[in-house]
């Protein structure tokens, strides 16, 4: 299964400005349109429960689309689930990607969160970084992955600006342990 993970973030690698988990306050119009289309394109979308809270208002559920939660208390989100829609799990993630798998799932687009951008990548199972850096720069905030022993190579496969103050999107493939891609 092919694994992408898409975030926005600042210069200094901040995804959330200060406690604020609304991304919307400091993105760009360009970035949201952008990660709009993102998950139109995708029918299968990962994210932790915070990113969960902040993004429920604006979601649709729509038949063909799964979005996946990961909670430490998928119980507490029990009257939310839809089956085949949305799901809430405690599973790790090679469990969650075996289950995916075996329903036929050929690609997955991570919306993370610090902690599932960092399970993802300490399991060495994301295909691709798609990273789009916003001209912003703030002390506190979430970082864009929590895992401490992460150590990939990447390479770059596009560069976009997408406008004139200069919100830049990256597109990333991740190396294997020998380099060879």
């Amino acid at each position: 299964m092919k694994i992408i993970l898409a975030v926005v973030t600042s210069i200094n690698g901040k995804i959330t400005r200060g406690s604020d988990p609304d991304v919307h306050s400091w993105t760009s119009g360009e970035d949201a349109k952008y990660f709009s289309n993102v998950i139109k394109e995708n029918n299968l979308i990962v994210m932790g429960s915070k990113t969960y809270k902040a993004a429920r208002e604006k979601m649709n559920h729509e038949p063909g689309k799964l979005r996946i939660v990961l909670t430490k208390n998928p119980e507490k989100y029990s009257k939310e689930a839809i089956p085949n829609i949305l799901e809430f799990t405690s599973k790790s993630v090679r469990e969650i990607l075996e289950n995916l798998t075996s329903r036929g799932f050929k690609q997955l687009l991570l919306t993370g969160g610090s902690e599932i951008n960092g399970l993802f990548l300490t399991e060495n199972v994301v295909d691709e970084l798609w990273i789009t850096i916003e001209p912003q720069l703030f002390g506190e905030g979430r970082p864009l992955f929590e895992a401490p022993g992460v150590d990939l190579t990447l390479k770059l496969q596009s560069s976009t600006q997408l406008n004139d103050q200069g919100t830049i999107l990256l597109k990333y493939k991740v190396l294997d342990t020998s380099g060879v891609y």
